[in-house]
C-alpha cells in the first residue's frame, strides 16, 4: 500500500470555560490534523495537539517538520507495514509530535484498508472505561463539575489536578470525596509542582485525604533518588511527563516505577503499545494519559485502550468534553465507558465541513 498524497487541517475548538494547566490558561485549543491517502484508496486520519508549552511545536514548525521531512520519506514505503513505517521515521530524530502524527495516521489508514476498526484488529474490547479530569479550580468549583460529570456520565474514577499549593490540593482531594461519595476513586496529578523533599509529606496528606496515587509530585528521573522516593512513599507514584518512550519507561521498570502514563497523541500508537506490553510484563499498570485531544484525538487514542490490562487505570480521554465545537463524531459516554465506534478507520467519522469552518488559514 503505497501514499498518493496527504493532506493537513489546522482548526482551533473553543472551550467551554477556560482551562487552567500547570503552566497556561486558554479559551481555545489548537490541533493539527494529517490525513494520507493511499493510492489503492483507504485514507488514514490522525491529530495532534498544538502546545508549545507541551510538545516544543507550533502549527508552522509542526507543518514544516511533516511536509519537508517526515512525510517525504513515506513515498517509497508499504504503508501496510508497521515496520517499515517506523523503520522510515527512526531514521529522522527528534521531531516528536510529527512522527506520532504520521504513526497513528498510518494505523488508521490499516484499518481502513482492512475494513475493521483498529481496536477489533488488535483483538481489543468494545467498550472502555474512562475517568475524568478536574483540571485547576478552587476547590469547591471542582467538587461541583465532579458531582455534575459523575451523575452525567457514571466516571467512577476522577483525575485532580494539583500544584496550586499542598493544602490546596489536599482540600480538593477531600472536598472532591465529599461530594461524589466513597464509590468514586481519585487520584493528584501535581505536574512537578513540588520539591522532591517535600513529596513524602504530601503524598502522606493526600493519602489521609483518600487519593489512591499519585502523579509526578516533583522532578522525577530514573534514578536512585526516584527508587527511595517510590519505596517511601505512601502512594504508588504514577510516572508521566519523564515517561516519553518505551526506553524511558524501561529506565524506570529497573528503579521499581509502578505506575506509568502513556500517551498515544505524544508518543504514538506503536511506541505506546511496546510500553504498555513491557509494563505488563514487568507487573505494573498503565494509564492512557490526557493529552488535550479533541474527539478526534480521543477516538484514535481509545484504539490501544481497547487492549487495556485488568489493573490499568481508566483511560483519561474524555478531556473533549471540556469542548463545545467538535471535528468528529463523539464517543458515546454511559456508566463511565466509551462504545468504540464499529467504523473502519476513523476518515468517515470526520465532519470536513466542521472541518473547514473551523480552520486556520
Amino acid at each position: 500500500m503505497r501514499l498518493e498524497r496527504w493532506t493537513l487541517h489546522a482548526y482551533a475548538l473553543p472551550y467551554a470555560r477556560a482551562i487552567t494547566w500547570s503552566h497556561h490558561a486558554e479559551g481555545e485549543a489548537t490541533y493539527l490534523m494529517l490525513r494520507v491517502i493511499s493510492r489503492e484508496g483507504p485514507a488514514g486520519v490522525a491529530e495532534v495537539t498544538v502546545k508549545p508549552q507541551w510538545n516544543g511545536v507550533s502549527l508552522r514548525s509542526l507543518t514544516a517538520a511533516l511536509e519537508d521531512v517526515l512525510l517525504p520519506r513515506l513515498r517509497d514505503v508499504d504503508l501496510a507495514s508497521a515496520e517499515a513505517v517506523d523503520a522510515a521515521m527512526a531514521a529522522i530524530p527528534e521531531n516528536r509530535a510529527a512522527r506520532a502524527l504520521v504513526d497513528n495516521a498510518c494505523w488508521d489508514l490499516r484499518a481502513a484498508a482492512a475494513g475493521r476498526p483498529l481496536w477489533q484488529l488488535w483483538n481489543g474490547a468494545p467498550r472502555v472505561p474512562l475517568s475524568w479530569t478536574l483540571t485547576r479550580q478552587s476547590p469547591e468549583r471542582m467538587a461541583r463539575e465532579a458531582e455534575v460529570q459523575v451523575a452525567r456520565y457514571g466516571f467512577r474514577t476522577l483525575k485532580v489536578k494539583g500544584g496550586q499549593g499542598i493544602d490546596v490540593d489536599v482540600a480538593a482531594v477531600r472536598t472532591v470525596r465529599a461530594a461524589v461519595g466513597d464509590g468514586v476513586r481519585c487520584y493528584v496529578d501535581a505536574n512537578w509542582a513540588y520539591r522532591a523533599e517535600e513529596t513524602l509529606d504530601y503524598a502522606a496528606a493526600l493519602a489521609h485525604a483518600g487519593a489512591f496515587l499519585l502523579e509526578d509530585p516533583c522532578v522525577l528521573r530514573p534514578n536512585e533518588a526516584f527508587a527511595t522516593l517510590s519505596a517511601r512513599s505512601s502512594l504508588p507514584l504514577l510516572v508521566d511527563f519523564a515517561c516519553a518512550s518505551h526506553d524511558d519507561a524501561e529506565l524506570f521498570f529497573e528503579r521499581g516505577a509502578r505506575a506509568v502514563s502513556i500517551k498515544p497523541s505524544r508518543i504514538g500508537l506503536s511506541e505506546s503499545r511496546r510500553v504498555r506490553e513491557t509494563a505488563h510484563m514487568r507487573g505494573a499498570i498503565t494509564v492512557a494519559g490526557l493529552y488535550g485531544e479533541s474527539a478526534l484525538g480521543s477516538l484514535s487514542a481509545l484504539q490501544l485502550e481497547a487492549t487495556r490490562g485488568p489493573r490499568d487505570l481508566p483511560a483519561e480521554l474524555s478531556h473533549h468534553l471540556q469542548l463545545e465545537e467538535r471535528v468528529a463524531t463523539l464517543p458515546r459516554i454511559e456508566g463511565g465507558e466509551a462504545q468504540l465506534p464499529s467504523s473502519a478507520g476513523l476518515s468517515e467519522l470526520v465532519d470536513w465541513e466542521r472541518v473547514q469552518r473551523l480552520a486556520i488559514h
